[in-house]
């Protein structure tokens, strides 16, 4: 599996569709996520916290890639949080490492929110 698909993947299992399976399979439990918002746990745990609060705050939350780049050990992807009536852009840039998430970097379009 490359690593585009690996972010497919947890985009749309995880992110999408709240697999623990995928969560577990796909994100390191030590990643870093350079992005992270203060009071929110590092690694594993504090990406599962951001992701039960966007649920709890956007009913039927989805994220819906728009477009990817894959380039080394990095992917490139656009996205959309939606939910309710709440639609958010992002662009997160992630860096696996032996099939799995290891780094995290993103960009939020505030405005759209």
């Amino acid at each position: 599996m490359d690593n585009k698909e690996i972010v497919r993947r947890f985009v749309d299992e995880y992110q999408t569709g709240g697999s623990e399976a995928a969560f577990a399979e796909l994100l390191d439990p030590d990643v870093v996520d350079h992005s992270r918002p203060p009071g929110i746990a590092p690694g594993a745990e504090g990406v599962r916290q951001q992701f039960e609060a966007f649920r709890a705050a956007m009913p039927g939350f989805r994220a819906t890639i728009l477009d990817q780049v894959a380039e080394g050990d990095k992917v490139v992807t656009h996205k959309v949080f939606s939910g309710g009536q709440v639609e958010i852009k992002v662009i997160d840039i992630v860096r696996l490492e032996g099939g799995r998430i290891v780094e995290h970097w993103n960009v939020v379009d505030r405005a759209s929110a």
